[in-house]
C-alpha cells in the first residue's frame, strides 16, 4: 500500500505581530469585514424599524417560533437564538432545515441564508407565506429566496457587502430583532453594537498579541487540537459557531460539546484529564520522553451565563481539567447574555481569520459559492 505524505499546516506566528505583513496578507479584506460587526447591528436595527417588525409580530402570542437551520451561519445563529431564549421562554421553539408544512397563521418563522438562490428554502418560505405565517428572512435582496417572501413577509437584507461568512452578526442581530419584536426577550441594539465595536477595537491588527485577545486566542488554538467545551448552553452554541469559523478560515478541526456531555465521552475526556495531570509549564515538548503519543489537545472552557449552576459546573471542570483555558464572557462584558455571546463569537471569528492569514489558508475573493 502506498502512503501519501502530508504537508502540515505551519503557523507563522511572527506575522501576527507585524501589522504591515498582516495587511498585505489580507488581500480580500476579511479583517475589515469582520470588524464591521457593530455597523451591521445598527443597520439591521434601522431596517427592522423601517419594516415595522414590532407592529407585524407584536401584540399576539403565536403558537410556535420556527428557526431555520440552513447551512453555515444560519444554523449556528439559530442555535444561539434558541440558547438565548431557553429555559425561560414559554413559547415552543422549533429548529428546522426548511419551514415545516404545518406552519400557518399562528406561527412565526425566522431564518438566515447567504445563498440567494437556495431553491429548497425559497419553496418552503413561499408555502409558509401562503399559509399566513409571519415570515422574516435575513438574506440578500435579490434572488428566489427574497422573491418568495416579497409582499407577504419581511426581508432583512444586509446593507453593506458581506464577504463569505462575515454575516454572522447581521444574522444574529436580525434574529434578536425578531424575538424582541415578539416580546420574548428584550435586547438593547445600541449596547450590542457598542460592545462589538469595543471588541473589534481591542482586536485590531495593530495591537500586539499580548494585548489583543483574538491574536492571543489564535496562538493558543494554532498548536493544538481544540476541545471547545461550553459550561452553559449559550456558550456551547457559540462554540459551535467558533468551530465553523475555524474550519472555514483556518482549516482547523475541533471538538464542540456541552461540558456535561463531554464527560460522558470517556476516551476523549480521559485524554483531556491526562493532559491536565501531566501539565508542566516548564516542560520541553520536544525533549526525549516529554512528547505525548497521541494528538496534542487544548481544552478551552467557555462560559457566557453567570449564576450558581454555571459556577458549579465551572468548579467541577476546573478541578478535573487543571490545564484548561477558560474564557468567561461574563467576567469581561457586563451586558446581557446575548450581547456577551455575540462578543465571544466575534472574538473567535477574528481569531480564525488571524490563523487563516498566518497559515495561508485564507485567499481568493472570499465570496460565497453555492455547491
Amino acid at each position: 500500500m502506498t502512503r501519501t505524505s502530508r504537508v502540515p499546516m505551519v503557523l507563522d506566528d511572527t506575522l501576527l505581530d507585524d501589522p504591515a505583513r498582516l495587511a498585505d496578507a489580507d488581500t480580500a479584506g476579511v479583517l475589515r469585514a469582520a470588524a464591521m460587526a457593530g455597523a451591521q447591528v445598527r443597520a439591521s436595527h434601522e431596517q427592522a424599524a423601517e419594516l415595522d417588525l414590532a407592529g407585524r409580530l407584536g401584540g399576539h402570542q403565536p403558537r410556535a417560533l420556527i428557526l431555520l437551520t440552513r447551512t453555515g451561519t444560519g444554523a449556528a445563529v439559530a442555535r444561539m437564538l434558541v440558547a438565548s431564549l431557553t429555559p425561560r421562554c414559554q413559547l415552543p421553539v422549533v429548529l428546522a432545515d426548511t419551514v415545516p408544512e404545518w406552519a400557518g397563521p399562528l406561527d412565526v418563522v425566522y431564518g438566515h441564508t447567504h445563498d440567494p438562490g437556495d431553491q429548497e428554502l425559497a419553496e418552503s418560505l413561499a408555502r409558509a407565506c401562503r399559509h399566513g405565517a409571519g415570515v422574516v428572512i435575513s438574506a440578500p435582496a435579490d434572488g428566489p429566496v427574497a422573491a418568495a417572501v416579497a409582499g407577504r413577509g419581511k426581508v432583512l437584507a444586509p446593507r453593506s457587502e458581506l464577504r463569505s461568512r462575515r454575516d454572522v452578526t447581521h444574522a444574529l442581530a436580525c434574529g434578536l430583532q425578531v424575538i424582541s419584536a415578539m416580546g420574548l426577550r428584550e435586547v438593547d441594539p445600541v449596547a450590542l453594537a457598542d460592545e462589538l465595536d469595543a471588541e473589534a477595537a481591542r482586536n485590531q491588527l495593530g495591537h500586539e498579541s499580548f494585548v489583543n485577545p483574538a491574536k492571543s486566542l489564535a496562538l493558543r488554538l494554532g498548536d493544538r487540537i481544540p476541545l471547545l467545551w461550553g459550561l452553559d448552553p449559550l456558550a456551547t452554541a457559540v462554540a459551535g459557531y467558533a468551530a465553523e469559523a475555524l474550519a472555514t478560515d483556518a482549516a482547523m478541526v475541533c471538538d464542540v460539546a456541552d461540558y456535561r456531555h463531554a464527560v460522558t465521552r470517556t476516551a476523549l475526556h480521559r485524554a483531556a484529564v491526562s493532559l491536565s495531570e501531566s501539565h508542566d509549564i516548564f516542560a520541553d515538548p520536544y525533549e526525549s520522553g516529554a512528547a505525548t503519543t497521541g494528538p496534542e489537545l487544548r481544552v478551552i472552557l467557555l462560559a457566557v451565563r453567570d449564576g450558581p449552576e454555571v459556577a458549579a459546573t465551572r468548579r467541577m471542570a476546573e478541578d478535573t481539567l487543571g490545564a484548561a483555558d477558560i474564557i468567561d464572557a461574563a467576567e469581561e462584558v457586563t451586558a446581557e447574555e446575548p450581547v456577551r455571546a455575540a462578543v465571544l463569537a466575534l472574538r473567535f471569528e477574528l481569531a480564525a481569520i488571524y490563523l487563516g492569514l498566518a497559515t495561508g489558508t485564507i485567499g481568493g475573493a472570499g465570496q460565497f459559492a453555492p455547491a
